[in-house]
């Protein structure tokens, strides 16, 4: 197996509240117009939307239901700390939860979490120690300084 990663679906309750909130609160452009399933392409990664019990019907497995940690945190690389508070700032403006005000953490680096409305918690973290590319790739190098 190739050690990448293709896609990311999180199952949601409500799919039309979900894109109002990647959509128009975060200004995501949605890649297909299905009514069923959103795709956003990321750079080198897409991420789908889907009804979160079409989601546990489809990988044959129960839906808990709630709004319940699943022990998965998705992660947006930011290139500053200014930008970590930037995003923490328009996520919860377009409807997230603030789990976690950014602040500075053991690693080195400087990060915060929050929630979308069907409690999908991503980490927003700028780490110093890599480096994001042009394109919104990251990367495990460290960043080449500047002389």
């Amino acid at each position: 197996m190739d050690q990448r990663l293709s896609l990311v679906t999180l199952g949601v309750a409500d799919l039309a509240r979900a894109l109002r909130f990647y959509e128009d609160g975060l200004g995501w452009r949605r890649g297909n117009q299905n009514a069923e399933v959103a795709f956003f392409q990321l750079p080198g990664i897409i991420l789908a939307l889907w009804s979160r019990a079409e989601l546990a019907k489809d990988a044959r497995l129960p839906d808990q239901g709630g709004d319940g940690f699943g022990g998965v945190a998705l992660a947006f690389n930011a290139r500053s700390r200014a930008e970590v508070d930037g995003v923490l700032a328009e996520a919860t403006a377009a409807g997230a939860t603030l789990l976690k005000p950014a602040e500075e953490v053991v690693w080195g680096g400087y990060a915060g979490y929050f929630a979308d409305p069907d409690g999908h918690v991503w980490e927003v973290a700028h780490n110093p120690f890599w480096t994001i590319r042009t394109d919104g790739s990251v990367s495990l190098e460290a960043p080449v300084q500047e002389r």
